[in-house]
């Protein structure tokens, strides 16, 4: 009923086991995007072992482009209503960090108090563009470095998860551009990364060569449309990717029904075509805990399962 009774160090602690045990088992954890708390609740009910809160998800559903119009008050708000509603370690995007150095400092401490497991920073220029889109432009090394030391320093519980990302795979062509995302995420390893996030990569071959260059783990993000063939989770685990996250599937997903049930009472003037795909009002007051709301006060409300 109402909130986790999971603390958030607790999640941290839970979510860094789990990255050991997942190089053991070589299964990577899997973290879908979630669009809003609700939708976390499902997935932790359908026993995933994280979520993920998508920048490029927040800023769709605030109606803007993901080019990094969101403000960090935004994020951190988003984030902690999804994290307090879960039992699960919730990973963040947090971005270029909202701005310099000592704004990517402030951003961890905002997500601390968030009560998430850990956050990404990334290396682009800002404005961003979404990591799959042509035509990105990434700082350079010795700034890039800047905001994972200065993330990793800002953090005051040590077992909040800093994540660098780097996007220089998609701004050079060819073998180079792998080279670079190598090279740049050995040396953000060095600059205080807990794990990496390569984006953009074309094939298994390259979360392979990026996993065994660190010895910290690594991230694949299996979005629809983009640059990368989704891959199953037994082909990234095998490849050494210890973490995969599904960004905008269930964003999609549910637009994607949205805009057919809005098409069908447009046309014939009734939902009913779609109520057999619906959510139930049963299963929704599950996921809810209705009844233990119920329990704790039977004045409020007289729902019966």
């Amino acid at each position: 009923m109402l909130y986790s009774q999971v603390t958030p160090s607790d999640k941290r602690r839970a979510f860094r086991a789990a990255l050991e045990a997942a190089a053991t088992t070589g299964e990577p954890l899997r973290l879908p995007g979630a669009f809003n708390p609700l939708s976390a609740r499902l997935i932790q009910d359908k026993g995933f072992e994280g979520v993920y809160v998508s920048g490029a998800v927040l800023s769709a559903d605030l109606g803007l482009p993901d080019i990094g119009l969101t403000t960090l008050t935004e994020v951190a708000g988003r984030s902690q209503q999804i994290a307090r509603v879960i039992d699960l370690p919730a990973l963040v995007d947090a971005d270029t960090g909202f701005g310099e150095p000592m704004n990517v400092a402030r951003t961890v401490q905002a997500l601390e108090d968030a009560g998430v497991a850990g956050a990404h920073v990334e290396d682009q220029v800002n404005p961003k563009r979404c990591g799959h889109l042509d035509g990105k432009e990434v700082v350079g090394l010795d700034e890039a470095a800047k905001r994972v030391r200065a993330a990793a320093d800002a953090r005051r519980d040590p077992g909040f998860l800093i994540m660098a990302r780097t996007d220089v795979r998609g701004t050079i062509p060819g073998d180079a551009g792998l080279r670079a995302a190598i090279d740049r995420a050995k040396a953000l390893v060095d600059a205080g990364a807990d794990a990496i996030f390569p984006e953009a990569m074309k094939d298994l071959s390259e979360f392979e060569a990026v996993a065994s260059a660190v010895d910290v783990p690594v991230l694949a993000n299996m979005t629809e449309f983009g640059k990368s063939e989704l891959f199953t989770r037994r082909q990234l685990g095998d490849a050494g990717v210890r973490l995969i996250i599904y960004p905008v599937t269930l964003l999609r997903v549910a637009m994607g029904a949205t805009e057919r049930a809005l098409d069908e009472i447009a046309e014939t003037g009734t939902q009913a075509g779609q109520v057999e795909g619906m959510q139930t009002r049963a299963r929704l007051y599950e996921l809810l805990d209705y009844a233990a709301y119920n329990t704790f006060d039977e004045g409020i409300f007289t729902y019966r399962p």
